[in-house]
This record gives C-alpha cells, sequence and structure tokens, in this order.
C-alpha cells in the first residue's frame, strides 16, 4: 500500500529574483495554484523578499520557506539571519543544502545545530544531503547519505517534525537527474537509516524530497515511487509555468 504522507512540492529560488521580481513570481503561482489539492506547495525565496511574497501569499494554501539560518538566536553575526527573526515568518527553512557544504564550509555538525534551532523556533527543517560525482563513482554513496543523515539528526526527538531532501551534488543545476530509481534506492537507504536512529514510527511519517534537474518532464518518474514524497525544485521554481507543471502532475498523480 502506498504511504498516506502529503506530497511536498518546494521551490527554491536561490540567489535569484530581485524584490519586484519575487513578487511577480508569488503572486502568478498563488494564482496558478492556490488550493491545488492533495499536494503541499512551498516558496523559499531570497531572505530580502520573504515579506513581500509573504504577502502575496497570505490567506492561499501556498507556504513560505527560508533557504537557511543561523543557529544562534541573535548575537554579532553580521549578514546572518536568525531563527528568531524567521520564526513569524516562515513555516519551513532549507538546512544543509550542498551550495552551503560547499561554498560556505558547513560541516555536519554546524548542520544538526541548525537542525535543533529551527525546531525550537517552530519551524521545519529540510534537511538536505547528497553525494558528489566523485564519492558516487567510488561507490560511496550509502555511506555519505548514512552520516549526513544520522548526524543532521544528531539527538533529535523522534517526534520531531522535519523533512528530508536528497539531492545528489552531481544532478544540481546540471539537467542531468538521477534515474528514479536511483533516487529510490538513496531514498529508501536515508528511510531506513532514520528508521534505525529514531524508529519505524519517525521513518514512516517523515517526507522525503528528491532533487535536482527536476523538471514538469520527468517529474511523474520521481512521484511514483512510493518512497519519493515531492521535490526540491530548483531552477525551474523560477519558471512559473514549469513549476505550476510540476505541482500539477503531483496533484493529479494517482497510483496504479
Amino acid at each position: 500500500m502506498r504511504p498516506t504522507r502529503l506530497p511536498l512540492i518546494a521551490g527554491n529560488w536561490k540567489m535569484n529574483t530581485t524584490v519586484a521580481d519575487a513578487r511577480a513570481l508569488a503572486s502568478a503561482l498563488a494564482s496558478n495554484l492556490n488550493g491545488v489539492p492533495d499536494v503541499e506547495v512551498l516558496l523559499c525565496p531570497p531572505f530580502i523578499s520573504l515579506t513581500t511574497v509573504g504577502n502575496e501569499i497570505a490567506g492561499t494554501s501556498l507556504k513560505l520557506g527560508a533557504q537557511n539560518l543561523h543557529p544562534e538566536p541573535k548575537g554579532a553575526f553580521t549578514g546572518e539571519v536568525s531563527p528568531t527573526m524567521l520564526s513569524s515568518l516562515c513555516d519551513y527553512v532549507v538546512i544543509g543544502h550542498s551550495e552551503r557544504r560547499t561554498h560556505f564550509g558547513e560541516d555536519d555538525a554546524f548542520v544538526n545545530s541548525k537542525v535543533h534551532a529551527a525546531l525550537a523556533h517552530d519551524i521545519i527543517p529540510i534537511l538536505c544531503v547528497g553525494e558528489t560525482l566523485a564519492q558516487r563513482e567510488f561507490n560511496t554513496t550509502g555511506e555519505v547519505l548514512t552520516r549526513q543523515t544520522t548526524l543532521g539528526f544528531k539527538d533529535l526527538s523522534p517526534d520531531a517534525d522535519f523533512v528530508v531532501a536528497y539531492e545528489p551534488i552531481w544532478a544540481i543545476g546540471t539537467g542531468k537527474a538521477a534515474s528514479a530509481s536511483d533516487a529510490e534506492q538513496a531514498i529508501s537507504l536515508i528511510r531506513q537509516t532514520i528508521s534505525q536512529q529514531l524508529g519505524d514510527n519517525a521513518a514512516e511519517k517523515t517526507r522525503i524530497l528528491y532533487g535536482g534537474s527536476v523538471k514538469s518532464s520527468n517529474i511523474t518518474d520521481f512521484i511514483s515511487s512510493p518512497q519519493i514524497d515531492g521535490a526540491l525544485v530548483g531552477g525551474a521554481s523560477l519558471d512559473p509555468n514549469d513549476f505550476s507543471g510540476i505541482v500539477t502532475a503531483t496533484s493529479q498523480f494517482r497510483p496504479g
């Protein structure tokens, strides 16, 4: 039987859009996607546009998320944004994205501190995990995913509400998505790791997304797997037609 986890389609806009662009994109998506059944829709704009996008989607079914946070509630951390600042704005926050790990040196311990900070401020963390091309070629994908998941959720309560996004780094922004079978295998391992660490109930309720060159033309390949609960979408989330197509396809999909 297919699990009853509600699919989640999250758009990560990364460092794109001006405030005016973000307003226009959010307005178009709110018009296209408000009330779409059987799928949760999440928009993650840059920090400077959180309030603007939040205002555009207010009163709709769309949710708002941040792309990052600092684990401390306040302090001398110039340029950072704390969970205290975000708690009144956001429903979700993306944590441990490969671009944060690669370009900004965030290790598993720091990622774990962010997960705890988000949960302490009633923000649902989306923990990103994934292997590089070199790790894939050396057949260490399983080791990488197990380590990132285990350390990312260290000392977490089994009752915590969180999401995982499996994003193979070699597929992000390259136009080359993982095969559905590869994604399913990786996500099954992540779910097994959660089960061993936090228990079967936590593993069963946790939504695990696929991310990496997701488009409206390939989303059905992924959501047809009972292990994959949606997608974290990058480039296609900036195109209202393509992103709307991803959401609509997810909403309309029914397993045979």
